[in-house]
């Protein structure tokens, strides 16, 4: 088969569409003929060289995809060849072919286009699992979404918006505003022109926020604490701003609020398969009736995937990347 793969990191040129083996299905997997793909940071990062992928992990990059069963190994029920899924994959979703645990499979929605299903796994998994499952939002509570126009952010939005929460989100344009409001939101700030504390304090009238999902990490982390509203929970799943902050306790205690971060790719096997489930449980209703859908700004080749990067870089897009294996 073919994969992208980095021989030495760098930039988006040092992704290269190579010639690579097979892989095999496993005791617990299947083997997935890939569709589509889907660009994340964590990819980014990955071809910069810092973010090794988990042991025992495919060495390409590519945390998310789609495609038809095409082999199915022992010890596995339930699914068949030829089968129509996507996948959460702690990586190798860049190729033709992943070998996949089964209890990151998950069913393409009915309605949904096969190769758009590519953009779900990862920012569904993400956000319901730092949103509802940890930080536990609540009808009638307010959400933050820093980057509201990114994949995450515009999967936060509509799953927000489905269970009656109200949402905010900082986004640095007019454009990427606008389409955040389409999408449900209520509370839109510029970040490039508008401190988002005092924007959100005069929106909820001196409130705050009760959950943020916050994607920059140090940058953000006492202005964060800041917007939270008393007993709020900041969920942070980025690094974006940096690595090291300083935190003032004594206003977390004031507000009896609590901070949590995770990440999901090197999560072990079973920590996955339970926010799968819940996933496929609570969320795929919602893309199958048309509340809940993937929010993609284009679709580029697979062997082109520096352009794709490139792309992301930038900043420029709304919602999910998406890489397109040729027929």
């Amino acid at each position: 088969m073919h994969a992208i793969t980095i021989p030495e990191p760098g930039g988006p040129e040092a992704l290269v569409w190579d010639e690579v083996p097979d892989p095999v299905p496993g005791e617990g997997e299947v083997l997935v003929e890939v569709v589509a793909g889907a660009v994340n940071r964590a990819d980014i990062l990955q071809r910069q060289g810092f973010y090794d992928p988990p042991p025992g992990a495919s060495p390409y990059p590519g945390l998310e995809c789609s495609g038809r069963i095409a082999a199915v190994g022992p010890g596995v029920g339930g699914w068949a060849v030829g089968d129509e899924v996507c996948a959460l994959l702690a990586g190798g979703g860049y190729a033709e072919k992943v070998a996949v645990p089964a209890g990151q499979l998950l069913p393409v929605p009915a309605g949904l286009d096969l190769k758009r299903a590519a953009a779900l796994p990862e920012v569904v998994c993400t956000v319901w699992s730092n949103v509802f499952m940890v930080a536990h939002l609540r009808p009638g509570e307010t959400l933050l979404v820093h980057g509201g126009s990114s994949g995450i952010g515009t999967m936060a939005i509509q799953l927000a918006k489905a269970v009656g929460a109200r949402v905010a989100v900082t986004a640095g344009t007019k454009e990427k505003l606008d389409r955040c409001a389409e999408l449900g939101a209520d509370i839109l700030i510029n970040y490039r022109e508008q401190d988002f504390v005092a924007e959100l304090e005069r929106a909820t009238d001196g409130a705050g926020a009760d959950v943020i999902l916050d994607n920059m990490g140090a940058k953000y982390l006492d202005r964060n604490v800041r917007a939270l509203a008393v007993n709020g929970r900041l969920a942070i799943i980025g690094m974006q701003g940096g690595v090291k902050g300083e935190l003032d306790i004594g206003a977390l205690l004031r507000k009896r609020a609590a901070i949590s971060a995770t990440s999901l790719r090197a999560r072990p096997l079973e920590e996955k398969a339970a926010i799968v489930a819940a996933v496929r449980e609570h969320v795929w209703p919602l893309v199958a009736d048309g509340h809940v859908r993937p929010v993609v700004d284009r679709e580029i080749p697979m062997p082109d995937a520096a352009a794709a990067h490139r792309v992301v870089e930038d900043s420029g897009h709304i919602g999910k990347v998406l890489l397109v294996v040729a027929d």
